[in-house]
């Protein structure tokens, strides 16, 4: 990428004055008349306007997506999973372009804003494929003359409320199987991402869906998000946000009998046993815990380490520290990006002060940045404390930023107890050098997620992503298993035998 090129996609970003919401295949303003700025987390420079949207207009989203799936259900599946093709393509088309808008208004550095641009690419070509297979079951009959089978069918609409940590990858893990499946799409993005979402909605259009299937609907959680629970004509919620939010969704949802499919973070853990390889080791904890500024529901929180390594992995984790370069994500040079916002920054300098005074000793940083010319932006240095209890307020709670608690075990058995410690149970990751208690490890660590000598980052879209406890309520994002949250089963049995017979009945 030459800076000509990121200065052509700042230029372009600057010159979009609004945003508008896409009902029924037409970008509208909202009933209310309002906007929201923008703002870019490196500077707080004014990106934009995007329109703040009501309930009406969540009711104008769904009354077109109630149309257009009347239709697109009967579509066949390898016809619509055509359609997904060409928004894999276009997706692959406009990589470095995503990319970019996406470090501009989000703040990941572009090196893993394409990691996540190629993460949609990759579902895109994956749930095409998906239109040619979405098995179900032929079994036989326990009756004579008799065929049964199961097959799935769409839900009807689904209402998808996405966050701004992985805005585009994470909308491509719902509304892709949504679509391929036969839904009709409702979309809330998160507030502080809206530009990214524009342009994949801008290539579903370009791929040519038909009107009304994907609605974009702009908004706050409190206005949009609750609509779209509301609403008697939403058919399932699918959520990826905080556990509170999470909860109180999936409370309401279960009163009106609404399907609902929650992922709401994690406090994950990199565990390093004694015969574990220690540099392979500080490779897998920087980048989970560092990387995308900790703003990872996977992101690696707490390292549960042997006290015979102990010494060994903080000194080469420090060092390691040292190099790392925070700044403007759009510098190829830099390793870590702001955070999102400034109520982000304080609610992180708060657990680093909370830390402290439990009793924590910190290694290093835990500070907000404001040299070097950071200071118009949301930098918080990466910060690692040591000799951390496992029931530490800072070795529970999710703190969704750069810090990172070294937590000291003497044994395989203990560091699987500390893991399983805390209410979430999303991804977690052990190194050691010997097969047998890695294969413990993956019994008794009770995520979702488990990784063997790698960090706790880095999900491929072809398996199931989620977790146990309170990460979520058992739906998984991605993979075949996606495909469960957009479908019903439906059983069909076909008597050709020229009489009713009774199952359990006349067979016996």
């Amino acid at each position: 990428m030459n800076n000509q090129t990121v200065q052509d996609t700042v230029q372009k970003n600057k010159a979009v004055k609004k945003y508008l919401n896409f009902i029924n295949g037409e970008w509208v303003e909202s009933e209310s008349g309002r906007y929201t700025r923008n703002t870019n987390p490196v500077n707080g420079e004014v990106l934009g306007e995007v329109v703040a949207s009501t309930k009406a207009d969540v009711d104008k989203a769904v009354q077109a997506a109630k149309e257009a799936q009347k239709k697109w259900r009967n579509v066949p599946a390898p016809e619509r999973a055509d359609f997904l093709y060409k928004v894999a393509y276009l997706l692959k088309e406009r990589k470095e372009e995503l990319a970019q808008t996406l470090t501009l208004e989000m703040g990941k550095v572009i090196s893993e804003a394409r990691g996540e641009v190629q993460e949609a690419i990759d579902m895109a070509f994956y749930m095409a494929g998906e239109g040619r297979r979405m098995f179900g079951d032929t079994v036989p009959s326990e009756l004579r003359n008799k065929f049964a089978m199961s097959v799935r069918v769409p839900v009807g609409i689904a209402g998808l409320i996405t966050p701004w940590n992985f805005p585009i990858a994470i909308a491509s893990w719902k509304s892709l199987p949504a679509l391929v499946t036969g839904n009709a799409v409702v979309w809330k993005p998160a507030s502080e991402t809206p530009f990214l979402a524009g342009e994949f909605v801008k290539i579903y259009e370009e791929a040519g869906l038909p009107k009304g299937l994907v609605n974009l609907v702009y908004g706050s959680g409190g206005e949009v998000g609750n609509a779209i629970v509301e609403h008697p004509e939403i058919d399932i919620v699918s959520f990826t946000g905080s556990n509170e939010v999470g909860k109180q969704i999936n409370g309401r949802a279960g009163e009106l009998l609404k399907r609902t499919s929650l992922e709401m973070g994690g406090k994950n853990a990199v565990t390093v046993l004694e015969d574990a390889d220690i540099d392979l080791a500080v490779d897998g904890i920087i980048w989970s815990a560092f990387g995308t500024s900790g703003q990872r529901c996977t992101a690696c929180s707490r390292i549960i380490v042997h006290e015979a390594v102990k010494e060994e992995l903080e000194q080469k984790l420090l060092k390691r520290m040292e190099t790392l370069k925070v700044g403007d994500g759009l510098d190829e040079s830099v390793d870590v990006g702001p955070v999102i916002n400034r109520s982000s920054l304080e609610r992180i300098h708060s657990y680093v002060k909370i830390g402290k005074d439990e009793g924590a000793k910190l290694l290093k940083g835990g500070e907000i940045l404001t040299d070097n010319g950071l200071d118009k932006g949301n930098f918080y240095a990466p910060t690692l404390f040591t000799d951390v209890k496992s029931d530490m307020r800072i070795a529970q709670e999710e703190i969704f930023g750069p810090v990172a608690s070294i937590i000291p075990v003497q044994s395989l058995e203990e560091a699987i107890e500390v893991n399983n410690s805390v209410e979430f149970g999303l991804s977690s990751s052990i190194f050691t050098g010997d097969v047998n208690r890695a294969f413990q490890a993956m019994r008794d660590l009770d995520t979702g997620i488990v990784y063997i000598n790698a960090g706790t980052t880095g999900a491929e879209i072809h398996l199931p992503f989620g977790g146990t406890k309170g990460t979520g309520n058992g739906h998984r994002d991605s993979g075949v298993a996606s495909l469960d949250v957009y479908t019903e089963w439906k059983s069909v049995y076909v008597d050709y035998s020229g009489k009713i017979q009774r199952a359990q009945i006349d067979n016996y």
